[in-house]
């Protein structure tokens, strides 16, 4: 039956079937065929979408939109050139710190790529920036906005590994910022090789202005995981909190945005937010059935079996996290490998919330792997370039990102995990 189960579904997935659809319709059967009372289906639906935390999602979604569209992003990215523009090669290392910036905003790798890239990437072409090359930085430091808390894959993991979001986004910080240093590097290292040109000079005044410019939108992280980490509010009251103050600041300080423009971005975030539902209510189905099959023991086992060292059962787990991100989007493919990954790294004796950060942060690189690439389309959509010139000069970046992951696995110690 598990056979059967995993045979429809990657048919399905094959001949294009929306992959909510394809959980579903490849889980109905197997239990159908199995004798199993169809009533299971629309009771473990409910149970697996009933969770205070996931009212997370939509709020950070549309707090994200509400930010990405306004002038928020344009403020981030002058003040981020002004502390590194100097370099050379400098707006390179501007768009992976505007991303770091961003990513503490949005919560999403694609509107982190799309407010960076469309700030940006004029400016690039202008400079003489390789456009490929310039596209797929931007994309890469796209992948950083689903590390950086905010996280919405990290409140999808809590929910389903029932662990706390509060310690997912403590120890979230610093994966990040390794992905974004690792980026960096990699970008100058490309600058000098290319002789790209030296920025705007180093000026304390045009710092302080900036910074001041973008005051109101770096004060975002600082307010909802000033307020998650000091208890004053929960995550999903954050959420909430987020989208008033990303509202009010594009309203009333930038004047951005007007009531008719918020009405927009208010059905695109329900719609994004109906799709990731829909997926997890579906998810949660093909998790009960896996488990009451003992499909994720039984996966464990085997796995144990091939190899008594657990640094080689890890790179294991890592291939297939990453394998997974090629072939299905991040929070799908988060849904379906939890519950049948975590009962084996828990037999490792790794803790759930160091597992957390290593399969967000693998699954973080499926979004600039194609086919299911969503980045890489952001950046293509953007720059108006073929999408095999950007995934060709996505390589180097891709490499790094994957170096940064066996750190988070291998090298915990670095990245500052304490294990609580």
């Amino acid at each position: 039956m598990t056979l059967l189960l995993f045979g429809l579904f990657f048919l399905f997935m094959l001949l294009g079937v929306p992959i909510a659809f394809a959980i579903g319709a490849s889980t109905l059967y197997a239990l159908h065929q199995s004798g199993v009372p169809l009533m299971v289906v629309t009771q473990q639906m409910f149970q697996g979408i009933n969770s205070f935390a996931l009212v997370a999602i939509p709020m950070f979604i549309l707090a994200g939109d509400l930010m990405a569209q306004g002038k928020v992003s344009e403020k981030l990215v002058s003040f981020a050139d002004s502390l590194v523009g100097f370099m050379r090669g400098g707006l390179s290392v501007v768009s992976v710190m505007a991303g770091m910036f961003f990513a503490a905003i949005s919560g999403s790798g694609a509107a982190t790529t799309a407010a960076v890239g469309s700030s940006l990437v004029p400016e690039l072409k202008r400079k003489g920036y390789d456009p490929a090359s310039a596209a797929s930085l931007i994309a890469a430091s796209g992948t950083i906005g689903v590390v950086i808390p905010p996280s919405v894959p990290m409140i999808i993991y809590a929910v389903i590994a029932q662990q706390s979001v509060s310690k997912l986004f403590l120890n979230g910080f610093l994966p990040g910022l390794a992905m974004g240093l690792g980026l960096m590097a990699i970008a100058i290292a490309q600058a000098y090789k290319r002789q790209y040109p030296k920025g705007t000079p180093l000026s304390l005044t045009t710092i302080w202005n900036t910074f001041k410019d973008a005051s109101w939108g770096l004060m975002t992280p600082v307010i909802i995981l000033g307020g998650i980490f000091s208890g004053i509010f929960t995550p999903s009251e954050a959420a909430v909190v987020a989208v008033n103050y990303a509202m009010l600041v594009s309203l009333f300080v930038y004047r951005d945005l007007n009531l008719p423009q918020i009405y927009k971005l208010l059905i695109r975030s329900a719609m994004t937010t109906a799709v990731i539902m829909l997926v997890i209510a579906m998810s949660a189905v093909l998790s009960w059935t896996l488990s009451s099959w003992q499909v994720p023991g039984a996966i464990a086992q085997a796995v144990l079996s091939l190899s008594t060292n657990p640094y080689v059962i890890m790179l294991l787990i890592v291939g297939i996290i990453l394998l997974t991100g090629v072939f299905i989007e991040t929070a799908s493919a988060l849904i379906i490998l939890t519950p049948v990954l975590l009962p084996l790294v828990l037999q490792l004796g790794i803790d759930p919330i160091h597992f957390g950060l290593i399969i967000v942060v693998g699954l973080s690189i499926g979004m600039i792997t194609p086919p299911v690439a969503i980045n890489l389309y952001v950046a293509s959509s953007i720059t108006q370039l073929p999408l095999e010139r950007i995934t060709r000069a996505i390589v180097p970046y891709m490499l790094g990102l994957i170096g940064v992951l066996l750190l988070v696995v291998y090298v915990p110690i670095l990245l500052g995990w304490s294990g609580h």
